[in-house]
């Protein structure tokens, strides 16, 4: 069956069961019984209670709910409430980042015009745009918002921006021409699409498609079939977890089996089996993470990023592929000019000279030929027009003093067909008409050229030059409206016929140009590894003109348009992908398949875009960015950050935000695995030498609450550096626990766990088990607290300014410190920490064993260096 725009009016009047002057009010009942309401369904939202228990789904909660309930069976309920609280302060604070459900389809909800001018028994009446069904028959306008989806039956100069679907930047002109074959939703110009506007004519369409059944709808569609991505680190984390606890569970559950051998009492032994687990399971880790993202998007708002969902600062840090949107995104979403063609002379419009009599005239005339409007900085009228005007203000040359000085007598308002415009003026005593239109009709119908020096015949040869300008400027990606002019007899009314024996003034060639800054974040991208794509519905030339401006294209193999990719295999797009760096023409499914295709090579993706049309993919690739002054609600929700600057250059300094946070986060979990493994070493040689346990289970909650989180989010706050920049992303599938990672977490570890054990025995030798345990809890605690100091870089930092330069860690190391040594100073703490008060002496060694680890993994750190350096 023919797709509508390939059928004749008749056929689709028909089809819908209609006719030129509408449906009656009994037909449109009929209509709406079998169709439903012209809106768009809405999808299940979560509710806060869904959300908030979807927070504990993370393997490493249930297990430490797990360890909650058998502590609290076994009678320790202090326990139990110290992991129970730590659990729900993470769920909560996981809750309020993803409380805003999505409202991707509220917002396109949005894009159906409230009211709409319809004819129903044959009258013109206005009705909620709700209200309309198949077969009615509606009114257009300049200014209006098309209700529906709808093939045209009559048409006056209709001009639509379709940008939010398509992504064309410039205002598509439309016609009642039938389609022979199948065409790209942006070169439907016989069809009207929900949610696009009128700049330009007016027109009547009969309604073929409503609800979720228009264009807009379809995109709804692909919205909630579209699952959002997980983060690099929300995969790493998941999987560390896992291995993380079940080695740990292997571990305590070694340990109790060796406790109750060696006679212990099964419960006691099963206690600090728990408390150690508890202990060794960073817990905390989530609830670290989440905070220093939660810093991390405070920092961002500031540079003009707004993120919406958590995870995507620090996915940002490792994206390896920018699909970028072209309109509004690489480019300012304005129409501007950027060349004259005048007096067989190019002039850049950044040169122009209005002193010149040649420039200023085509100035005058481009204002005069012109039916838009630039009052109070509001813009109404199409885009090129407008580009126009806004070209004489740029000069001083305001359209309102031109438009007065020599107003309009006549006009032949432009149409598809005949692809011109004339206007009539008295100019400077004669009665002018200017004509405005596409180069080749213009020339067809010009006999002379305008010169400095007069009015002469023009010659083929000369016509040869203008056409040949005509098409450097076309492969330039710039759009080109030739002006020319006649003199017309005195109270003449203009008709087609004054449309020939023209004389040539000129060319003025526009397009949608690069955001300044564009060029500069591009190189930016590319240093750090990072490679931008271009997918846009506007023209291939256009396109392929911006992507080399900017540094995106380097030849125009590399670009091609969405018909290239619509019949090929997701296998065969996954191998055509890499040798692409611009698509044009294409529609949402073929930005979805090709973010996909992407995503399947083990890349993650960022997609940027404004329009309704990017929406699904924003939604589909790994971060999603929306630009904030001209994207619609519909891709902001569906995005993970928001530019409220609408700044590509913005996206690369969240990039480099987003690789520090991610480097900070690594340095918090090397912390906390390395102080853990450093309790566990400490444990496990104690067992192996037949000593007493060196903890007690409330040393190991006191370290896990006090000495593990306060550091931990202190080195998430590290100070950010621009040296992360020169790195290449990392891979998608690229685990946190690497070789090179869990070789320093061992080593620090080891060195720890060595200073606590020597504490441990000192004191076990100087007045037994409780004054060893004792010295092993100070000497673990404090040795944590300097161990943050080592976190901060893999280089060396003792002797640095940098070793100084984060107020946090300063404050976490001395509230940690001096509640430790008010915990093993002041008496009436004892009983409830379980220590032995210890004296000053004690209290020295106990902060020497400590520091001591110190030094020791600072020169560990320089050996390893020098070590790297000397293999290269």
């Amino acid at each position: 069956m023919k797709e509508i725009y390939q059928q004749t009016v008749e056929e689709v009047l028909k089809q819908v069961g209609s006719k030129e002057l509408g449906l009656t009010s009994e037909q449109a009942r009929k209509s709406r019984e079998k169709c439903g309401w012209n809106e768009l369904a809405e999808g299940k939202k979560k509710n806060i209670v869904q959300i908030f228990f979807e927070q504990y789904k993370d393997f490493l909660v249930l297990i430490l709910i797990a360890s909650a309930v058998i502590s609290g069976i076994l009678g320790d309920v202090e326990s139990a409430a110290v992991i129970v609280t730590v659990i729900t302060i993470n769920a909560i604070l996981g809750t309020i980042q993803t409380v805003k459900a999505e409202q991707s389809l509220q917002s396109l909800k949005k894009l159906s015009g409230p009211e709409a001018k319809v004819l129903r028994d044959g009258t013109a009446i206005q009705l909620p745009a709700r209200e309309l069904v198949v077969g009615d028959v509606i009114l257009l306008e300049a200014g209006d918002m098309v209700p529906a989806d709808g093939r045209l039956i009559e048409n006056a100069s209709l001009k639509v921006d379709e940008s939010a679907l398509t992504g064309e930047s410039l205002a598509v002109e439309k016609n009642m021409d039938t389609l022979l074959k199948e065409a790209p939703l942006g070169d439907r110009t016989n069809m009207l699409f929900s949610g696009s506007f009128i700049t330009y004519g007016r027109g009547k369409a009969v309604v073929t498609e409503i609800g979720m059944q228009t264009e807009v709808g379809k995109i709804a569609g692909l919205l909630k079939s579209t699952s959002e991505k997980q983060t690099p680190l929300q995969m790493s984390l998941e999987k560390f977890g896992k291995k993380l606890s079940i080695l740990i569970l292997i571990f305590c559950g070694i340990l109790f089996a060796v406790s109750v051998f060696r006679g212990e009492e099964i419960s006691s032994a099963f206690m600090f089996a728990v408390a150690l687990a508890v202990a060794a399971i960073p817990e905390a880790l989530s609830s670290i993470v989440t905070i220093v993202l939660s810093f991390g998007t405070q920092k961002m708002a500031k540079e003009h990023a707004i993120i919406r969902k958590l995870q995507a600062v620090e996915g940002l840090g490792s994206v390896s592929i920018i699909c970028s949107d072209k309109t509004g995104t690489l480019t300012q979403n304005k129409m501007t000019v950027e060349d004259y063609y005048i007096d067989g002379k190019r002039i850049s419009a950044s040169k122009i000279d209005i002193t010149d009599l040649a420039q200023r005239r085509l100035l005058d005339d481009s204002i005069l030929c012109n039916d838009s409007t630039n009052e109070n900085e509001v813009e109404i009228g199409d885009p090129t027009e407008t580009a126009l005007i806004n070209l004489g203000s740029r000069y001083g040359v305001e359209a309102a003093s031109v438009r007065t000085l020599y107003p309009r007598k006549g006009e032949l308002p432009f149409d598809s067909e005949r692809k011109m415009m004339s206007t009539l003026h008295q100019i400077d005593g004669e009665n002018r008409m200017i004509v405005k239109g596409a180069v080749d009709r213009l020339l067809e119908r010009t006999e002379r050229i305008w010169t400095k020096a007069g009015v002469r015949e023009l010659t083929e040869e000369e016509k040869e030059k203008i056409r040949q300008q005509n098409q450097e400027f076309s492969m330039e990606g710039l759009r080109v409206l030739a002006f020319t002019y006649r003199e017309i007899p005195d109270q003449h009314k203009l008709t087609i016929e004054d449309e020939n024996h023209l004389v040539f003034l000129g060319l003025i060639a526009m397009m949608d140009p690069p955001r300044e800054e564009s060029k500069a974040a591009v190189e930016e991208c590319i240093k750090a590894g990072i490679r931008p794509v271009m997918i846009t519905g506007d023209h291939k030339i256009t396109a392929a003109a911006i992507a080399k401006r900017i540094g995106i294209l380097h030849d125009l193999s590399e670009a091609c348009e969405g018909a290239e990719i619509e019949n090929m295999s997701d296998e065969q797009l996954r191998e055509f992908v890499p040798n692409i760096s611009v698509y044009a023409r294409v529609s949402p499914e073929h930005k979805i398949r090709i973010v996909r295709a992407w995503q399947e090579k083990g890349m993650i993706v960022a997609m940027t875009g404004d329009g309704v049309n990017d929406a699904p993919a924003l939604k589909q690739a790994n971060i999603g960015v929306a630009m904030g002054v001209t994207g619609t609600e519909v891709a902001k929700d569906a995005a993970a950050m928001v530019l409220t600057d609408d700044n590509f250059a913005t996206i690369v300094k969240a990039v480099e935000n987003g690789r520090n946070l991610y480097r900070n986060i690594k340095s918090a979990i090397q912390f906390l695995l390395s102080g853990n493994f450093g309790a566990i070493l400490t444990v496990l040689c104690a067992s192996l030498a037949g000593l007493p346990v060196p903890f007690a289970p409330v040393h190991l909650l006191f370290i896990n609450l006090l000495t593990d989180s306060l550091p931990a989010i202190a080195l998430g706050m590290e100070p950010h550096n621009r040296e992360v920049m020169n790195e290449k992303p990392r891979s998608a599938d690229e685990s946190i626990l690497t070789k090179d990672f869990l070789g320093k977490v061992g080593l620090e570890g080891l060195v720890i766990g060595a200073m606590t054990m020597i504490g441990f025995l000192t004191g076990y030798h100087q007045n037994g088990a409780l004054l060893g345990s004792t010295y092993a809890f100070g000497t673990l605690c404090l040795a944590r607290l300097f161990h943050g100091f080592n976190c901060k870089s893999d280089h060396p930092v003792l002797f640095t300014k940098r070793c100084f330069n984060n107020k946090w860690l300063q404050g976490a190391f001395l509230l940690g410190a001096a509640l430790i040594t008010a915990v093993l100073m002041i008496p009436e703490l004892h009983i409830i920490f379980k220590v032995e008060t210890l004296n000053w002496i004690q209290l020295g060694l106990v902060y020497l064993y400590a520091f001591v680890s110190l030094p020791i993994i600072q020169f560990l750190k320089w050996v390893r260096i020098k070590l790297r350096k000397n293999g290269e």
